[in-house]
């Protein structure tokens, strides 16, 4: 198991048991499932943390990742609402949010390149990428112009550690997590 997988898997037993503020849910993200979970973890991050801006982040990134399983989990149920796994959690020095659906194997390798991408980016860089998305970008079938992840390493300045676990029937488990750091980012 390489070290980001080791991290995902520590997080998601021992650490969260350990950590006592661990929010976790499992199932389909419909709009009121998305609106109570992120409530509660808005409840327990303001109680934990009273810098205005590092919540702020911490929610824009629990919206961006649950509306990401909304709209791109291949597995959804029969009102087509996507199916996935939500953690929410703290460490010493940083917040962290994992989110894990399946998707279509197919997807992979362009979800991937993308990830890398923005991954070496600097600031200014994804700063213009996502200008450029925001005037020239087309919507996807989703509703979508490909803004979500590229917002998401702009506003923690992190990189984004994934994974694609192998399933059965040309299928993946996409797994993300994004980390927020408890200091101002500039």
């Amino acid at each position: 198991m390489d070290s980001d997988l080791n991290f995902i898997h520590n997080i998601l037993t021992d650490q969260m048991v350990s950590s006592g503020f661990p929010l976790v849910y499992k199932g389909k993200l419909s709009h009121q499932i998305m609106r109570l979970f992120t409530s509660m973890a808005e409840n327990k991050i303001s109680e934990k943390c009273k810098d205005v801006a590092v919540q702020k982040r911490v929610f824009h990134v629990i919206v961006e990742l649950a509306q990401n399983i909304t709209k791109h989990s291949d597995d959804f149920d029969k009102d087509g609402i996507g199916n996935g796994v939500f953690v929410v959690g703290e460490k010493q020095d940083f917040y962290y949010v994992i989110t894990g659906n399946i998707i279509k194997s197919e997807r992979v390798n362009t979800l991937q390149e993308h990830i890398d991408r923005l991954n070496t980016m600097t600031k200014e860089e994804l700063d213009n990428l996502h200008r450029t998305q925001m005037k020239e970008g087309e919507l996807s079938a989703k509703g979508g112009a490909g803004l979500g992840l590229i917002d998401l390493v702009r506003k923690t300045g992190e990189k984004l550690v994934y994974n694609f676990e192998e399933l059965e029937n040309k299928k993946r488990f996409f797994i993300v997590k994004v980390s927020i750091s408890k200091e101002q980012v500039s």
